[in-house]
């Protein structure tokens, strides 16, 4: 154990959800934080911009924050205001027709309902995962459910669903703006680092920082194809999703159809998702694969096992888990609670 004057000294590697929300509670309670980030820019996968013309784009895919978590909604209001957005998706059939997804009593007036795995989950799914629809964790698909009412909100049993009013990278970087807080951007983690400080807090992809001793954990990853359009806008709906299969593209976000971005004319942009494995796509990674035999869970097991004491996996990475911002940010808060109770 190291000398305690330097209890206080902590590392953090990752400046997104998880990595600033532990960095900034532990601030908040007096430990030194140095926080380092291999990326060009905080907030990882969360991190948005305004581009030339002037709409905020949401870099890595739309990030809609929804939750019915009180303490992470007081949490995150520290940092921010809020604007409301109800998110609200449609999916594009083969003959063009837009139809609720998921499926509601509007959607089963177009399609039938023995036909809706087929068309709506099926394509999107294997598309999305790589793998066949029959070896994907049920879960997965549970996370958007067939209804047989006329709700179309995407997330209907959230009460809180609302956008950060200046951006997620805002955010964060309100998060980060503590005197106990020290950032560095294009900084890559390496082992040794963790021997300078009392503890580490690491959203590295965990079978990564072992060498891959047992072998890579798969991830899916998303290239993302951008496109100006010299048009107002050309849809009413921020996200359709695509139902052929032949497509290589999942879905398709128009950006300036989310809050704070009405104002603009005569110009749009679109951004569609191609999904693909990780490793064609530089390597980054943004969802773990949950295979309905857990073969996946068991491997990131094996290398949980080999954690030394003084090191913290957190995020989607470290993890190896698929959980929304809101589960983000609730399970670093209950981590930085967790140690620090542990070391006083």
């Amino acid at each position: 154990m190291m000398p305690n004057i330097a209890r206080k000294r902590i590392l953090i590697v990752g400046a997104g959800i998880s990595g600033a929300t532990i960095a900034r509670a532990l601030a908040d309670n007096g430990y030194e934080i140095h926080l380092i980030e291999k990326k060009n820019h905080i907030a990882g996968h969360c991190y948005d911009f305004i581009d030339r013309n002037g709409i905020r784009i949401h870099k890595y895919g739309p990030h809609l924050f929804h939750t019915s978590k009180k303490d992470v909604i007081n949490w995150l209001s520290r940092f921010t205001e809020w604007v409301d957005y109800k998110h609200h998706v449609v999916s594009k059939l083969s003959n063009g027709d837009l139809v609720p997804f998921p499926p509601n009593i509007e959607t089963l007036k177009k399609v039938k309902e023995e036909d809706l795995i087929n068309i709506f989950y099926r394509p999107y799914t294997e598309k999305m995962w790589g793998i066949k629809l029959e070896e994907i964790n049920p879960g997965i698909l549970n996370r958007v459910p067939i209804r047989k009412d006329s709700e179309n909100s995407y997330f209907p049993k959230d009460t809180f669903q609302k956008l950060p009013k200046e951006g997620y990278t805002s955010l964060i970087a309100e998060m980060l703006n503590h005197e106990n807080i020290k950032v560095r951007i294009n900084f890559e983690y390496e082992k040794k680092m963790s021997d300078l400080y009392f503890h580490t807090f690491n959203s590295m992809p965990i079978d990564e920082f072992f060498n891959y001793k047992f072998g890579h954990l798969p991830y899916r990853s998303i290239k993302f194809h951008h496109k100006v359009e010299k048009t107002t806008k050309i849809s009413e709906h921020p996200v359709i999703n695509f139902t052929d299969s032949k497509s290589p593209y999942t879905r398709q976000t128009e950006w300036k159809i989310l809050p704070n971005n009405q104002t603009i004319n005569n110009i749009t942009v679109i951004t569609k998702e191609e999904p693909c494995d990780y490793k064609e796509n530089n390597k980054e990674r943004y969802y773990p694969v949950n295979d309905r035999k857990g073969l996946n869970q068991k491997l990131y097991q094996r290398y949980a096992k080999l954690v030394p004491k003084n090191i913290t996996f957190i995020g989607r990475c470290g993890l190896y888990i698929y959980i929304n911002m809101d589960e983000a940010v609730a399970s670093a808060l209950l981590k930085a609670k967790s140690f620090m109770k542990n070391v006083t």
